[in-house]
């Protein structure tokens, strides 16, 4: 057995299906994914439709740096809309952390991580050689086309005490759009971005509810995080709507 495919056994027996599982009082282990995991990082929250700074290029989530009609894509406001704003509200279990006044169209178990392999020049320059999968098919083969990202819809592992989540990447930040030390080193270094108490990731009202953040949208909640190949995904709410869909 690959320490991949060991890993998501042992993912696998931590999560039942559409509810996270229950695991003992202390934390479980990291899970072996095959790649490095990032500790005690500080995560916000955001979420489609939220404009938290309109002055800011960066301010809206109506947009993402991979899907220009985000908002559309998903399907509307990830939240409770109220006139032209879009609110977080609470997540619970009880539906498995979905939207309780919309129908995503993409999967709500979302986040963002500060490397923008796109839009910014760096970040596309240097993909190939930085990020883990870029060499295995099919991103070998698209590693030089910039209608392409090699980071939108990959997954992620996220844990917060005896909690573990997944989630897509469909966004870059919070904060910095070219950390490949953070985002792709093995040495659990701090992330680069100082703005929001040094937040290394932005994550979804359903990953906050999942995860069980203790603030609807703060700065004070931390993580444990790694990436994790799609076929040692287990089952969950997180896969009840799997985001498929390209750079917009």
């Amino acid at each position: 057995m690959t320490p991949r495919a060991a890993a998501a056994g042992t993912l696998g027996v931590l999560v039942a299906a559409g509810v996270v599982a229950c695991a003992p009082a202390t934390a479980p282990p990291l899970p072996d994914t095959g790649y490095p995991w990032h500790t005690d990082i500080v995560a916000t929250t955001f979420w489609v439709g939220e404009v938290f700074d309109p002055s800011a290029s960066d301010g809206s989530q109506r947009l993402s740096t991979y899907d220009s009609r985000w908002l559309a894509s998903y399907g509307g406001c990830d939240g409770v809309s109220e006139g032209t704003q879009c609110r977080t509200e609470p997540r619970t279990a009880e539906n498995g952390y979905f939207p309780t006044r919309m129908t995503p169209l993409e999967n709500p178990f979302y986040l963002d991580l500060p490397y923008d392999d796109v839009n910014d020049d760096v970040g596309f320059a240097e993909r190939g050689k930085v990020i883990p999968w870029a060499s295995e098919a099919p991103y070998a083969a698209d590693v030089a086309d910039p209608t392409v990202s090699l980071m939108k819809n990959r997954w992620v592992v996220l844990r917060k005490g005896d909690r573990l989540c997944y989630g897509q990447i469909q966004d870059a930040g919070p904060g910095e759009y070219r950390d490949a030390a953070y985002v792709f080193g093995s040495d659990d270094r701090r992330p680069d971005n100082a703005r929001f108490n040094g937040a290394g990731l932005d994550v979804s009202p359903a990953l906050n509810g999942c995860l069980g953040f203790r603030e609807l949208d703060g700065e004070d909640d931390r993580v444990d995080w790694a990436f994790v190949d799609e076929g040692d995904v287990p089952d969950g709410p997180w896969t009840r709507i799997v985001t498929t869909s390209p750079v917009r």
